[in-house]
């Protein structure tokens, strides 16, 4: 499929009702996981898209270019309105929040294994075992406060059990500044997977952000708080790999074409035939905005797409979401990396004076034993005996696979 090739439909076309913009939420007891990470994806692609266009808005004095952007913009704001609203008002912030983990765990999972570039599939590894963390002690949570199913949330397809330890992911900000790609160089695919995880991520962030001060319970609030920090390293690392030399006509047209290839990836992997059709819809919508993209390209800097896709507008092999437990037990082995600049290092080569160690130790006061998100599974052991977990078989980390007690050392010990 090339998006280039196709003939767009009229910009205007997208506006609508509002009655074709609110469309019935999914079942919350009856959807299949995929198909609400798949939602939670593209409403995270359309806040990034309004978010890359509002900032190209102000950097922008022609207001001949800023109209055609408020008219792209508009567009992406009915989408994402659209999609966002396939969220039933019956899903509470907890048990969305795990379909947010979920996505950020299985999306990852899915780009790294299937990535090229050996130092992006090493940042996204890093940042795995980082969300993979997060899923289990946020399920802990729901367990604890009898909000939900984490086992039905996710289905068959996730394990929840620890990852690297929470307490452990807390590196000091020049440790999370990776370097960037060069966009005209690198394979087209490995441009994708970084345009969309930096989006997934952005999107994590800021739910969490919202969320943190609007949680009923305080141990439900130190966690999303400590967790959203944690995003920020991560939105951080991902968005540094992004080519800064693009111009801001480069990244929308880039940006675009990251939303049609995956809309059109959803639409080939989606099994609700509802959901189906709304991914089938966006992308009609997504080649208009795409073509519009690049002829903003032409007219004002005299380019034209094919030169930021040397080898054809093609898609590479679509998104699919499948689970990766197998690759995502392999990758537990560098659980005890941490990174240092722009790479990653076991703790045990460090040497004790590094930065990580008294940053650490200054988030959490000397008393990481006291952060949220040990607590919560304290918590659960104390009133269960073990903490809870939902795995096919015994966690493959040693040090992690007592369940009578929360390993705090692991990744943050030497």
């Amino acid at each position: 499929m090339d998006p280039f090739s196709l003939k767009p439909q009229k910009m205007d076309r997208v506006f609508t009702s509002w009655n074709k913009v609110f469309l019935k939420p999914y079942n919350k007891n009856e959807v299949d996981p995929y198909t609400r990470t798949r939602i939670i994806l593209m409403s995270g692609t359309e806040f990034e898209s309004v978010r890359l266009q509002h900032s190209f808005t102000r950097m922008c004095a022609n207001n001949d270019i800023r109209r055609r952007l408020a008219l792209l913009r508009r567009g992406e704001q009915l989408q994402q309105k659209r999609v966002a609203g396939l969220k039933p008002a019956d899903e509470g912030i907890l048990e969305h929040t795990i379909g947010y983990e979920q996505l950020a765990v299985d999306l990852t999972a899915n780009l790294a294994v299937n990535e090229k570039n050996s130092y992006v599939k090493k940042q996204l590894d890093f940042a795995l075992l980082e969300d993979f963390d997060h899923l289990y002690r946020y399920a802990d949570l729901m367990e604890l406060e009898k909000c939900g199913d984490p086992a039905r949330l996710v289905g068959d397809y996730t394990e929840i059990m620890p990852g690297r330890p929470t307490v452990a992911e807390y590196r000091h900000p020049f440790d999370d500044v990776n370097f960037y790609l060069n966009g005209y160089l690198s394979d087209l695919k490995t441009k994708l997977a970084v345009n969309i995880i930096t989006a997934a991520e952005q999107q994590t962030m800021n739910f969490y952000m919202n969320v943190a001060n609007l949680y009923t319970t305080p141990l439900g609030r130190k966690l999303f708080n400590e967790i959203a920090m944690i995003e920020e390293q991560h939105v951080t690392g991902y968005g540094c790999l992004k080519d800064p030399c693009m111009t801001p006509f480069e990244n929308l047209l880039m940006n675009e074409y990251t939303e049609c290839y995956l809309y059109y990836s959803c639409y080939e992997d989606e099994t609700d035939e509802r959901v189906k059709g709304i991914w089938e819809m966006h992308f009609e919508e997504e080649v208009a905005h795409l073509h519009e993209a690049a002829e903003l390209l032409r007219a004002y800097e005299g380019k034209v797409w094919q030169q930021l896709f040397p080898s054809g507008g093609e898609f590479p092999e679509l998104l699919k979401f499948r689970s990766q437990k197998a690759y995502i037990r392999e990758v537990l082995k560098s659980v005890r990396l941490t990174a240092v600049e722009e790479g990653w290092e076991e703790l045990e080569k460090l040497p004790d004076s590094f930065r990580f160690f008294s940053y650490n130790a200054r988030v959490h006061g000397g008393k990481p034993e006291l952060a949220g998100t040990h607590e919560v599974i304290e918590r659960a052991i104390r009133e269960w005996g073990e903490d809870k977990r939902w795995q096919d078989k015994e966690h493959p980390i040693k040090e992690l696979s007592d369940r009578t007690k929360d390993n705090i050392d692991v990744g943050r010990v030497k």
